[in-house]
């Protein structure tokens, strides 16, 4: 029997029940109780937890002392011959089934008279027993796992093959995880430091909050094609205009947006003023642009020279030749007279 389903029980019965016992005197189940102890036994996180939320108290039976709890050994065994011996020659083909026919001969069997004394077990439970109950709480408590991850350098803990993000502060830390049906929070030293909505669908989905990330990476939370285009306003026209071509170049926007990204970079390593030098020299050649030839020209430092000075340089004058194509002096390293 796993957590879920120990946890599982003790729900169903107090809702068959009608409340909630002050005392739950388990055994010592390696599912409920983690170290037995006479004085100070460990109790699962979760069955701990379920015992908090339902306000009771769980003390397990002393080990090797069958006697703790002996009229409830007694009384399951007693009522689980009679049920089994009743259906046993029945057929059933679904568990919804069984479970209706074990429902309705338990209901038969709390019915029955006593043989010695008046009454049932069902009038005996309501008479003397059940005034001594708690009122179950307005809500079911939800089942719960714990687990223990380090948190990651990329400051996420994977759970179910699904990342979520912790305040970046607690990198290679150990915490501890709750998970539900429908949350996941993570604690350390009992403090909870973040709450995220199951993900559920396809492996490998990531929930990340802005409040988890440094400064330095929260500005590309929002880093979209506007984003960058909004940039490229602000930095200069023609890194603009280098922008629009990369992401018209690619089908895919995520692709072009991580050349974009580089071209960003660029501007941190050699100021927006110079990229957008090498970036007006680069649109003098080719229309589109790439990262790698502007990236070439800070790094070689073309961009520093003047652009007047260079297109005189590669200008080359054209002469009508009367005698068709012939070689002249230039061609052989002299010059004209």
């Amino acid at each position: 029997m796993n957590a879920e389903s120990w946890i599982t029980a003790h729900i169903h019965a107090f809702k068959f029940y009608g409340g909630v016992p002050r005392i739950i005197v388990p055994d010592n189940l390696k599912t409920g109780v983690v170290k037995a102890s006479k004085y100070e036994p460990i109790i699962h996180a979760g069955y701990q937890e379920m015992a908090e939320h339902y306000h009771t108290t769980i003390v397990p039976a002393r080990v090797r002392h069958p006697k703790d709890k002996a009229s409830a050994e007694s009384t399951v065994g007693h009522i689980s011959t009679w049920i089994i011996a009743s259906l046993r020659n029945q057929e059933f083909f679904s568990l919804g089934e069984l479970n209706d026919a074990v429902h309705e001969k338990l209901e038969e069997f709390n019915q029955k008279p006593f043989q010695k004394k008046q009454g049932s077990r069902h009038m005996a439970f309501k008479e003397e027993e059940h005034f001594a109950l708690t009122p179950l709480p307005a809500s079911t408590y939800e089942i719960a796992t714990w687990r223990i991850a380090t948190v990651q350098y990329d400051y996420h803990i994977v759970v179910d093959k699904m990342s979520y993000s912790v305040p970046y502060d607690y990198v290679k830390y150990e915490v501890d995880i709750r998970v539900t049906r429908t949350i996941v929070e993570v604690f350390y030293k009992g403090l909870r430091i973040a709450s995220h909505k199951k993900l559920k669908g396809k492996p490998g989905q990531s929930n990340t909050l802005s409040d988890h990330m440094p400064k330095e990476h929260k500005q590309y939370i929002d880093f979209d094609a506007s984003y960058v285009r909004q940039w490229g306003k602000t930095a200069g026209p023609n890194i603009l205009i280098t922008i629009n071509s990369i992401l018209a170049s690619y089908r895919v926007e995520k692709q072009a947006l991580k050349s974009c990204l580089g071209l960003i970079k660029l501007s941190d390593t050699y100021s927006v003023e110079r990229l957008e030098k090498a970036c007006e020299r680069a649109l003098r050649y080719t229309s589109r642009p790439t990262i790698k030839s502007i990236q070439t020209m800070l790094k070689n430092g073309q961009d520093k020279l003047p652009v007047i000075i260079e297109e005189e340089s590669n200008r080359k004058e054209v002469k009508s030749n009367p005698y068709g194509f012939t070689r002249g002096a230039d061609y052989y390293g002299g010059k004209n007279q």
